[in-house]
């Protein structure tokens, strides 16, 4: 059985810096793509960032020069480091295995994710 765990969310301020956990497990980690999306109040859920199985990344623009993904391998775990926050990023996070070049699609059914709160 598949399972992304999100985790790390709390408060932050603007400017602050956090970091979210995705731990999978029920797959062959190290082979898969994993992305994070996010889901602001009242609005879609987006796709944020991405990290593919040899380790290359891509970001939206709205949080490029801003968020990190890496992964662990030996963990069977993918974080997204964001630093310099904006009230903007204010969402619930979620990671997921992308199915399209788009990232519009995904594999798995979505976890709880976790709360991101960013405050002016």
């Amino acid at each position: 059985q598949v399972q992304l765990v999100e985790s790390g969310g709390g408060s932050v301020q603007a400017g602050g810096s956090l970091r979210l956990s995705c731990a999978a497990s029920g797959i062959t980690f190290s082979i898969n793509s994993i992305g994070w999306y996010r889901q602001a109040p009242g609005k879609q859920r987006e796709w944020v960032a991405v990290i593919s199985s040899g380790g290359s990344t891509n970001y939206a623009d709205s949080v490029k020069g801003r968020f990190t993904i890496s992964r662990d391998n030996a963990k069977n775990t993918v974080y997204l480091q964001m630093n310099s926050p904006k009230p903007e990023d204010t969402a619930v996070y979620y990671c997921n295995r992308p199915l399209d070049t788009n990232y519009g699609l995904v594999l798995d059914a979505w976890g709880q994710g976790t709360l991101v709160t960013v405050s002016a």
